[in-house]
């Protein structure tokens, strides 16, 4: 029988983003992300124009965020 060396793989906690009204779903690096207001810069929105949720309660810019949760960011933008 041959020997199988398994490697260790490390993988990065994420976040999953879910970007409304458009209901585009991402995942990103939780590093990308830590509080609200990182992952506003990262998803490359200007402060104050998206609401960010979990779990439907709204979060301020300084929250921090953890692994594997689920938050929705919905834009909120005027068109014009």
């Amino acid at each position: 029988m041959e020997n199988i060396k398994k490697e260790n793989t490390f993988i990065p906690p994420t976040l999953t983003v879910i970007i409304q009204p458009e209901e585009e779903k991402i995942i990103i690096p939780r590093t990308k992300a830590k509080n609200v207001a990182r992952l506003i810069e990262y998803l490359g929105l200007r402060p104050y124009t998206a609401l960010v949720a979990r779990d439907g309660i709204p979060l301020t810019p300084d929250i921090p965020l953890y692994p594997n949760q689920t938050i929705i960011v919905r834009k909120v933008m005027s068109a014009g």
